[in-house]
């Protein structure tokens, strides 16, 4: 589903070129779950941002489910998140117009694929049943961060990428979260990266990489 081959991006700085990755390469299949450790600054959001298509990789090559991203348009790159694509983001990025059940629904609607059922178990499942008519300003950082990550699942992402998506979450929650990505992995045979600090929460998923000064080890 995901391939980063022999990955490398370079950022200019005021004190020179400055390399966040390094020839980075890994797969990940349908079905598969993967935990990315790391440092702060080692390239892991970097490396996420790669993926989600949202940037693109000075040398080497990102392939989604076959198909290398280097060629694609902006417009298709932007299909593909909107469709294909799952992310959680340190950054809710919840619609400041919309209730909560908008939001939560937003996503899947622009993929086509809502489902209310599915729907109402997230609503559920996330503790948002008593939000649905407040507006993201109403709620605090972890409610926000439940919603987003409802509104990444209700579309059913061929590949979920999640970055820290427990941060704004007590313990307990962010287990309950994680078991419910984990969930639409088996449902679906979905793809699941997820950057983290948490050992416990990494080993939870199939495989483990690491990252160090850019480089996996």
């Amino acid at each position: 589903m995901l391939k980063i081959d022999r990955v490398t991006k370079t950022y200019p700085t005021a004190q020179g070129p400055l390399t966040v990755l390094r020839d980075v390469s890994f797969e990940l299949a349908r079905g598969q779950t993967l935990a990315l450790t790391g440092e702060s600054g080692s390239g892991k959001s970097t490396l996420m941002h790669l993926a989600a298509a949202l940037d693109s990789p000075d040398e080497g090559e990102v392939v989604f489910d076959g198909q290398p991203l280097s060629g694609a348009s902006d417009r298709e790159r932007a299909r593909l998140r909107r469709g294909r694509l799952g992310l959680v983001f340190q950054q809710f990025n919840l619609v400041p117009s919309l209730k909560v059940g908008d939001n939560l629904a937003f996503q899947a609607r622009l993929a086509g694929r809502l489902e209310p059922q599915w729907q109402d178990e997230l609503i559920e499942r996330l503790g948002l049943s008593g939000l649905l008519d407040r507006y993201p300003e109403q709620l605090s950082g972890g409610q926000q961060q439940r919603v987003a990550i409802g509104r990444t699942l209700a579309a059913r992402p061929d590949l979920i990428l999640a970055d820290e998506p427990t941060g704004n979450l007590d313990e307990a929650t962010g287990d309950d979260v994680l078991t419910l990505c984990l969930d639409l992995v088996a449902r679906t045979g979905s793809a699941f990266l997820m950057v983290t600090h948490s050992p416990r929460l990494a080993a939870r998923l199939e495989r483990k990489l690491t990252l160090k000064a850019g480089r996996l080890v």
